[in-house]
Formats: structure tokens, C-alpha cells, sequence
């Protein structure tokens, strides 16, 4: 997801999909554990886009 597309979500929403993309972090990561995934690139991805959520949180929280 861009941060574009970010910042034109409400907090809540951010919320909510900040705690999806951790729910899915956690999976991967246990997939990951057990030899189970696949798609070893996901994990970064999906990191990733964490890392663009919380900013754009913090950006909304300091104006």
C-alpha cells in the first residue's frame, strides 16, 4: 500500500490495519519457523508496510 493511500485513512482505520498486517506478521513468521513458507519475500513486505503505517500515525499525531 503507498503512503499516499495512507494518509487519506482515518486513525481508526490505520488501527485496524496495523493490527491485521501484525496478526499476519505473526503467521508468517511461525510458518517461517516450522519450514512452512513459501514466499520467503512476504515477511519483508509485510515488515514493511508496518513500518509505513506507524509513521503516517505518527505524522497525525504530532499536527
Amino acid at each position: 500500500m503507498k503512503v499516499s493511500e495512507l494518509r487519506q485513512k482515518s486513525k481508526d482505520e490505520l488501527g485496524t490495519l496495523l493490527l491485521d498486517l501484525s496478526r499476519e506478521r505473526f503467521n508468517l513468521k511461525m510458518q517461517k519457523g516450522t519450514g512452512q513458507l513459501s514466499k520467503t519475500d512476504q515477511v519483508k513486505k509485510v515488515r514493511r508496510s508496518i513500518a509505513r503505517i506507524q509513521t503516517v500515525l505518527k505524522e497525525i499525531a504530532s499536527s
